[in-house]
This record gives structure tokens, sequence and C-alpha cells, in this order.
């Protein structure tokens, strides 16, 4: 099994999210600081909306940067082997409940501009797949509580 701890991206999904940490780590930091600063001079900060919405975005900056920081931290560019395992960074074709599916196992920020869907290994079908080879059958437990059965048919590395 993957470790789950490790995200899987493409080249330009890397580039994408390390220019994102850099704006908002550096110039978009900045800016938020200068509008609270400016925010604060007006006076009154009890009943300064400005004041208010710029430490709001300010907090969610903050968990933005926290959350790319740990994203790019435990980050394997590239592709895994070709080896017809399900791991992330693989597109999948399964028989699920009857019903083939191709879908990226991975994480939304490999996917980029892709229009696949992604499962993650946290997710109940991911969990279950996770690991298995082509031609491999399991189930999973969906929120519903039926038993869903899948058929793993293909795993190729996804390539951006």
């Amino acid at each position: 099994m993957a470790d789950a701890s490790v995200t899987w991206l493409t080249q330009e999904a890397h580039d994408k999210l390390k220019a994102e940490l850099e704006h908002l780590s550096g110039p978009y930091r900045s800016e938020i600081t200068e509008r609270i600063a400016a925010a604060r001079d007006e006076g009154d900060l009890k009943e300064n909306g400005g004041y208010h919405a710029a430490r709001e975005e300010q907090a969610k900056n903050e968990a933005r940067i926290l959350e790319l920081t740990e994203k790019l931290r435990n980050v394997h560019v590239g592709t895994p082997a070709d080896d017809g395992k399900v791991e992330p960074g693989m597109v999948v074709t399964a028989i699920v409940a009857g019903d083939e599916m191709n879908f990226l196992f991975g994480s939304r920020e490999m996917a980029g501009s892709t229009d696949l869907d992604v499962y993650s290994p946290t997710s109940p079908l991911g969990a279950a797949i996770d690991g298995k080879s082509i031609g491999a059958k399991t189930s999973y437990h969906a929120p519903n509580g039926n038993d869903i059965p899948v058929e793993i048919t293909g795993a190729k590395p996804f390539q951006g």
C-alpha cells in the first residue's frame, strides 16, 4: 500500500502550488498587513469593518500557506511505476457497482486542468483499492450502508 502522507504531483501541478505559496507568503501577505495597518489607523477597531475583513482574510491566507507548506513537504513529483498497481498518481479503470469508471487516484492538485474525477486514498473507494493490482476484486462500504463491489480493470500512470 502507498504511503498516504505522500502527495503525488505532476511537475505542472507542483510548479503551480509552489508559485501560489510564494505569492501568498510574500507579496499577498505584505498587502494584507498593509491593509490591516491602514484600517487600524482609522481609529475605533470595534466598529471598523475594513479592519475585521482584513484580519479574516489574513487568517484564511495563513491557513492556506500552512496547507500548501504541508502538501509540498510530503510531495513526490513525477509518476509512479507502470506496474498495474493502484497507487496515487494512477488513472484507474474499474467496474464499480456494475458501471465502468475512469478516475485519477490521488489528489485534486494532481489533476490540474483535466476533467477526470479524483478519488483520494482516504475515500471509501480509495481505501478499498489502494495497493490492489489489475484483476483484483474488492468492495467498499458506502455511506448509505451498502457494500459496493469493485473490480480493477486498468491502472496507468497519470501523464497530466
